[in-house]
């Protein structure tokens, strides 16, 4: 008889490599140390001794140990990535170092092509697609301000082989919700963030600016395009799917900074070749017509990042 493993058979106190001490990151890793995980950054360019969450004025905290090179690595029950996309090749030699039969690395990454991207440097690991829907701010170095929106905070493959990190990471307080249908989940996650991300970055406003008419009216004509897109990908999307997303939008409290805004305001490189790139790429594979997500790319595309 074929049996599943449980937790009574995981490591007594497992350990989670983080690829990625930004805003995401800090929160996924807190809440699997609050579950009783080791907490192992790899990386870090200015090293921190705690976790510092902030959650509605209350502090959770949790201790961390860093490693500055893939060779001091030992065995970890779970690698997460949390850099941008366009940063995955920054981390290549620490992903690469997981490269190995059993290796699970979880990707909490915006857009689309996840596994593709881990794939070009861990072909022989498991990728498992985080997608992530609180909104997290890096305040400083290991400290992270977390805002939930909705009911749930995350969304894992309904896959037997991450039981255990689903259940850690309920444990640790956040809202895990697991799905057979990844795709359609993608998708709709991205049906928020092709238009949040761009015309926050764009017009340099905070999410609020969504709950005005005119930009709402243009994010429905940006996800109108993605419905068409990641219906021919394979996903079960609807324009319902759309009116959800403007909804969940306008119900983000509207002082929150999407990703791509607090990138643009850092002067730091922007997420938009995983989102809007991969939207077109997609559209160019079926061939679709996405005018408006074309002009969206051109615009982002033009913005370069602060020198120095």
């Amino acid at each position: 008889m074929r049996t599943q493993p449980t937790l009574a058979s995981a490591p007594a106190q497992p350990t989670v490599a983080l690829i990625g001490a930004g805003a995401v990151g800090l929160v996924v890793a807190s809440a699997l140390a609050r579950a009783g995980w080791k907490v192992l950054v790899c990386g870090a360019r200015i090293p921190f001794a705690r976790i510092h969450v902030t959650e509605g004025g209350q502090v959770t905290d949790h201790p961390v140990t860093h490693a500055t090179s893939p060779a001091e690595l030992g065995a970890c029950a779970l690698v997460v990535v949390a850099v941008k996309a366009h940063q995955t090749a920054d981390v290549a030699g620490w992903i690469a170092a997981f490269n190995r039969p059993g290796a699970r690395i979880l990707v909490a990454q915006n857009g689309l092509e996840q596994c593709a991207r881990l794939a070009t440097h861990a072909p022989v690991a498991a990728g498992v697609p985080a997608i992530v829907y609180f909104n997290a701010e890096r305040s400083a170095p290991g400290c992270s301000v977390l805002r939930r929106i909705g009911p749930t905070d995350l969304c894992l493959p309904a896959s037997p082989c991450v039981q255990d990190v689903v259940l850690a990471l309920q444990n640790g307080g956040l809202r895990v919700a697991t799905a057979a249908d990844m795709t359609t989940v993608v998708w709709t996650k991205l049906l928020a963030n092709s238009a949040a991300n761009p015309l926050t970055a764009l017009s340099g406003r905070h999410t609020g600016v969504l709950r005005e008419q005119a930009f709402a009216a243009s994010a429905r004509q940006i996800m109108a395009e993605v419905v068409r897109v990641g219906q021919a990908e394979g996903a079960a999307l609807t324009m319902e799917h759309v009116e959800e997303a403007i909804a969940w939008l306008q119900a983000v409290p509207p002082d929150s900074a999407t990703s791509m805004l607090q990138d643009r305001q850092a002067g730091r490189v922007l997420e938009y070749d995983a989102i809007t790139g991969g939207i077109v790429r997609a559209a160019e594979r079926h061939g679709l017509d996405v005018p408006l997500n074309r002009l969206v790319l051109a615009l982002l595309s033009a913005i370069r990042p602060a020198q120095g």
